[in-house]
């Protein structure tokens, strides 16, 4: 099986037991609230969330439309795992998947809704590509995707806001970290958005999607955000 190497949510994944609570003190709640509002999901529905992480857009997507099919897919077992837990002890039935972006266990147009929440800035800039056609493949026709992601990856460049500052300096103390600088690894292993990426609606269109757009901002603590929505 092919693997793939990814960027863990919290920068270091000796940070991810603290995920859901720098999800509050960084207003992503909100914003998840906001990017279900979005998408509009029907009470039929087959919902992918595309980077679940721990699960939180997915349990509350599950919580407003508990009879639709609500799936999710991350590279982190560990993240899958506290996903998993939560699920259990809320009470709900979420299919979980151990997966890249850019190869996604689902069959052709086996999903009406495709989600991202700051999701994107984590894929190497080389697979974005691959990862979004992914998304257009797998989503029904008449299906629509509905991506929120930071402006700018603080990892790479932009203004550090106060709670991914903090991440960054924490991360410093994994011992993991500091093996891969005597290695001579930087930190950012490609990642980020970039000054010469192309705008997320134009990977959209290049990927296949139709009536790609901006369709509002916003802000959290880790920085400003963009909502993006596309079409099958």
């Amino acid at each position: 099986m092919t693997t793939h190497a990814h960027t863990p949510a919290l920068v270091s994944s000796w940070l991810l037991p603290g995920y859901d609570t720098v999800a509050r003190l960084g207003a992503a709640v909100p914003m998840y609230w906001r990017l279900l509002a979005q998408a509009g999901i029907g009470p039929r529905d087959r919902v992918l969330e595309i980077g679940c992480g721990t699960g939180n857009v997915l349990l509350r997507a599950k919580e407003a439309v508990p009879t639709a099919t609500v799936r999710g897919v991350d590279p982190d077992p560990e993240a899958i795992s506290m996903a998993r837990r939560k699920a259990a002890e809320a009470g709900v039935e979420l299919e979980l998947h151990v997966g890249v972006a850019e190869d996604l266990p689902l069959d052709d147009g086996s999903v009406d809704r495709v989600l991202s929440s700051l999701m994107l800035h984590h894929v190497a800039a080389d697979a974005r590509a691959a990862a979004l056609r992914e998304a257009h493949r797998v989503l029904a026709p008449g299906g629509s995707l509905h991506l929120v992601d930071l402006d700018h990856d603080p990892r790479t460049g932009g203004r550090m806001h106060g709670v991914t500052r903090v991440l960054s300096l924490l991360a410093r103390l994994d011992p993991a970290h500091r093996r891969s600088r005597r290695g001579g690894h930087g930190d950012h292993g490609g990642h980020g958005h970039g000054h010469d990426a192309p705008p997320v609606p134009e990977l959209l269109a290049a990927a296949g999607f139709s009536a790609a757009a901006v369709v509002g901002h916003g802000s959290t603590r880790m920085g400003p955000v963009t909502y993006y929505r596309a079409e099958r």
